[in-house]
């Protein structure tokens, strides 16, 4: 039988393929589902579905006490929990007019400064490892591990830590516990040179991420975003700085942003060096922090029964991820009426969309892991 010839216009051939990539990809960095709609190599749209990890934890704030809600912070963002339970903690210390002593506080930017490295190398490593480059991970991760033995040293965790409490931190530091911590800072700041040239000067490394996935700075404020991607667009916006809170004011560190050298002022690569020049400030904020801690107490003494006055309270503090907030209403009972979470990973994502329109299938990755999101910010 003769084969009948095809009369298609070529403007009536749709060759758009629809992917999934997720919820389980090692690439989206958590349970992510993204809906890929692809021209051959070119993605004309990917959409974020979320929603896979919802765990109902800001409804569980209004069943457990105020102190019991404390280990499902650490849940917010697993990889700086650290930030989450200090955020939450001071929200129910200004609701209720708990004052924290000063050692705490030193305690308690110590211990955020380390996880914040913790994280960044996770990041930095990852997206390495996401764009083909495999042995930077494993180097992020063998300094990362040390960080962990420090902090399982402080407070028995290596993941979620449950270390703030209201009204300051559950243990002080050990004994010589900050004298190796400064010894191992003085190995770590050379390890970052050597993160610099297995990726921030390799060649492949930097045409995988220049120019992709690139964020004006109107958009990033437009889509409020925070944190290290927001400072990748040349934003300088650090709550450290410009809302300041605990000891910060008293300390001295820069705040990098995007520079575009590289590529365009915004893209993956801004993204990737503003994090990796964070762990150096970081490094400062710490050294400093241990020169000049005081001696005293690490907890204040707060009632058994927690009971803060009616009212409510709003609190921004600078995670990892960025603009970590937390909103608490008190009803005058031992529970919270209402608690929540604002998170950099979910304004992120928010942007995707319209940042996929038009990039290679193999850019997205590079996109993904450029933005750090982690899916717990996203789903709570």
């Amino acid at each position: 039988m003769a084969q009948m010839p095809n009369t298609a216009q070529p403007s009536e051939i749709n060759e758009e393929m629809v992917l999934n990539m997720g919820p389980h990809h090692p690439s989206t960095h958590g349970v992510i589902r993204f809906v890929v709609y692809t021209d051959g190599e070119v993605t004309r749209k990917a959409v974020p579905e979320i929603g896979y990890l919802h765990r109902s934890i800001e409804k569980i704030s209004e069943q457990a006490t105020y102190s019991g809600f404390l280990p499902y912070t650490d849940r917010v963002d697993y990889l700086a929990a650290m930030n989450a339970n200090i955020a939450y903690a001071i929200g129910v210390e200004k609701l209720a007019g708990i004052e924290v002593p000063r050692r705490a506080e030193f305690l308690r930017v110590i211990s955020c400064e380390i996880n914040r490295i913790i994280s960044h190398l996770i990041s930095i490593g990852s997206l390495g490892m996401d764009v083909g480059a495999y042995t930077p991970f494993i180097h992020a991760l063998r300094e990362r591990e040390v960080f962990n033995d420090f902090v399982e040293e402080l407070c028995g965790q290596r993941l979620t830590y449950h270390y703030a409490r209201i009204g300051g931190v559950i243990y002080d530091m050990p004994d010589t516990w900050a004298d190796r911590v400064l010894a191992y800072l003085d190995h770590f700041e050379l390890i970052i040179d050597e993160y610099n040239r297995l990726l921030s000067g390799n060649k492949i490394f930097r045409q995988r991420m220049a120019g992709i996935g690139v964020i004006s700075k109107e958009d990033a404020i437009a889509y409020n975003l925070v944190g290290p991607n927001l400072r990748g667009s040349g934003v300088k916006w650090d709550l450290r700085k410009d809302m300041p809170y605990s000891i910060y004011p008293e300390l001295d560190f820069d705040i990098p942003v995007g520079t575009g050298e590289i590529g365009e002022l915004g893209d993956c690569f801004d993204r990737y060096d503003v994090r990796i020049k964070e762990i150096g400030e970081s490094i400062k904020i710490l050294r400093q922090c241990f020169a000049m801690i005081p001696e005293g107490e690490h907890q204040a003494k707060t009632p058994r029964k927690l009971r803060p006055p009616r009212g409510e309270v709003y609190v921004r503090t600078e995670s990892t991820r960025g603009d970590m907030g937390v909103y608490v209403v008190s009803d005058g009972t031992d529970k919270a009426c209402r608690v929540r979470f604002r998170t950099g990973s979910f304004t992120a994502l928010s942007l995707f969309e319209k940042l996929s329109r038009g990039m290679m299938v193999a850019d997205l990755i590079a996109l993904i892991a450029s933005l750090d999101i982690v899916a717990p910010e996203i789903d709570r």
